[in-house]
Parts: C-alpha cells; structure tokens; sequence
C-alpha cells in the first residue's frame, strides 16, 4: 500500500498501517513481538491498536470454516422490495451462520455468504425461510466450488509493500495454498472445540490463559488445540478492515462467465490483483464470483477494462457496484465502522 493510499484514507497513519499489516500476518502476535519487529515500543502498538479497535477500523475474529466440518459454502443474492432492504439485510446480519451482507442495485438487491454448519440450516434459510418472506422477489445461489483468495487477510495484496520483506519474514507469512471447498473428510469437534470457537469469534486475540479457562483446559493444551484447529481449517483468524479506512471508497461485486477449461488461470490470475479480496469458482452460468475494492469509480472502470478484460477465458463480466456493506466475515459494519 502506497503512501499516498495511506494518507487519503483520512484515519490511519503510517504506523497503523504496518501494524494492521503486521496483525494480517500473524494475528494473534503479541504486542511485544510485533514492537520487535516493527521497531516501535511495545505500549505503542498496544496503543494504536486498541485505538484502532476502538475506532472500528479493526477487529480480529476466529471464523469458522463449514467446508472443514463437510459442509459447502454459498453465494446468495437477493432481489428485495426497496423498502424491505434495511430489515432483510439487518435481520441476516443476526445470524451466526451469514456473512459478507452487502446491499446494491440501487438498494434493491443484497448479496451475502451462507455458512451453515449444518445441511439443514443452510436448507431451511435457502430454501424455506427467504423464498417465503414476502418482501423477496427473487433469489439466487450458487456453489463454492473452490476459493482462489478470501480468508485469511494477509492473502489480500492491497497491504503488500506496507512492511519490508525482511520484516513480513520475521513474522512468518505462511504461503497460500489452494485447498478443496469442503474437506474429504470432515473434522470432528468436542466440547472444548466448540467453547474455543466461540471465545475466538469475539476476540480472536484473546489471550490463551482465557481460552484455557472458557475450554476448561491447561493452557499448553488450549494452545495445541488452537493450533490444531487451524491446521485443519476449522478456523481462521480474520483480521478485519473497513475498506474505506484504507482510502478504498468504491466497492463491488464482478460476476464473470470463464470459459472452463481456462477458469483455473483466470481465477488465479485474478487472486493476484490487489483490487480482489475475494474469488472464487462456483456453480451457474457466472462460473467466477469476486469482490472488488477501489478507490473510486475512475479505478473500478480501470479494472474492469484493462486486468479483468485480459483475463484468460473471460466470455462476460457484469459489475454490480455496492451501495454499502452491512457486515464483513463475522462483524457488523455501521457508516464504515466495525460494532463487534
């Protein structure tokens, strides 16, 4: 992220830009660590964090992976009555098992991510309880088939260049690697899987002697168990960012028809662009979904007409600019602030 980025943005300063950075990289580092690293002091990026979560331009929260328990993930897009958008949307956010809700089209449309654990609350939201509320007048699914980027936010490369690459290996970036939409063969979670869980949706910092005592749990085992929950996918903890505290005023969701055989490349390709926090394969005509960040207007044209137009394979692309976001991975957004 470049220093004129930075300085439009209007909320965060140099320092609080490598450490959201910093955070991306290894989330659950602690202060004094990443003061090492950074070359600040410890109660200064302890300091500015807070500040920042404070502010709503942060927070960092363990969200869990359907695929890695069996499950699949959907995208779900919605035609409402213009005047039904505000409570629909409010009323997904609620949900524990919705995420990414956004409202286009003028007000009239809502896109969101499904993310039942079960079969059966996937099927009874999808299938039963929106196509019957009587302000929907149309909906939408299709399939994650496979996710080219999304997740965990040091993927995104809008932030690369914040930190030096000396820095960025001091903190152990672990390299992306593509996985299946839902695992071969699904985890199992006991009691003190799911207690985690729940502690890390809240604060996905929180230290381990709190997750010891919500899992009943010495805190060495607390600590395998995390870590075993992450190997395995169950969850990841997310580093939340209100798009507009980086200076990325315009946002929107791009649906692209690929040819199949050359879906693999272009959704690849796509994964590098710095504009693409998430993509990825799914079911239905518009086989490659992704979300777009920008700048403004100017910078969406800029990408829809010279890298998304070079994309390998590309037969089609609609644009579907974003109204305004109304919750992220697992936390609400209120006028671009995060309410956890």
């Amino acid at each position: 992220m470049n220093a004129s980025t930075v300085a439009e943005s209007g909320t965060l300063e140099p320092d609080d830009v490598r450490i959201i950075r910093a955070l991306q990289l290894d989330p659950r580092a602690s202060y004094a660590q990443i003061g090492a690293v950074l070359g600040l002091t410890e109660g200064t990026v302890r300091r500015r964090y807070l500040r920042l979560r404070a502010d709503g331009v942060i927070h960092v929260a363990g969200v869990l992976d359907p695929g890695a328990l069996g499950q699949s993930r959907w995208l779900v897009r919605l035609r409402c009555r213009p005047d039904s958008v505000g409570g629909i949307a409010t009323g997904l956010a609620r949900r524990d098992d919705v995420s990414w809700i956004a409202v286009g089209a003028a007000g009239t449309e809502i896109t969101c991510a499904v993310r039942s654990r079960t079969t059966t609350d996937r099927d009874d939201l999808i299938g039963r309880l929106l196509p019957r509320t009587a302000a929907v007048l149309d909906i939408g699914a299709a399939v994650i088939l496979h996710q080219f980027i999304g997740g965990r936010g040091h993927y995104w490369a809008t932030l690369s260049g914040a930190l030096t690459p000396q820095e960025e290996a001091a903190l152990g970036q672990a390299p992306f690697v593509e996985s299946a939409a839902v695992a071969a063969v699904p985890a199992t979670l006991d009691a003190a899987d799911e207690k985690l869980l729940a502690t890390l949706a809240v604060d996905g910092r929180a230290p381990l002697s709190t997750l010891a005592a919500a899992a009943n749990l010495t805190p060495g085992r607390a600590a395998r168990r995390l870590q075993a929950l992450v190997e395995r996918r169950v969850v990841h903890i997310d580093v939340e960012i209100p798009p507009a505290a980086l200076g990325l005023h315009t946002r929107a969701v791009l649906l692209l028809r690929i040819h199949p055989a050359q879906l693999k490349a272009a959704g690849r390709a796509l994964a590098q662009d710095p504009a693409i926090p998430f993509a990825a394969a799914t079911s239905g005509r518009d086989n490659l979904q992704a979300v777009a960040h920008c700048r403004d207007l100017e910078a969406l044209y800029e990408l829809a007409t010279t890298r998304l137009g070079d994309l390998p394979g590309l037969r089609s692309l609609e644009v579907s600019p974003i109204d305004h976001q109304v919750k992220q991975a697992a936390t609400r957004l209120i006028a671009d602030r995060l309410v956890p």
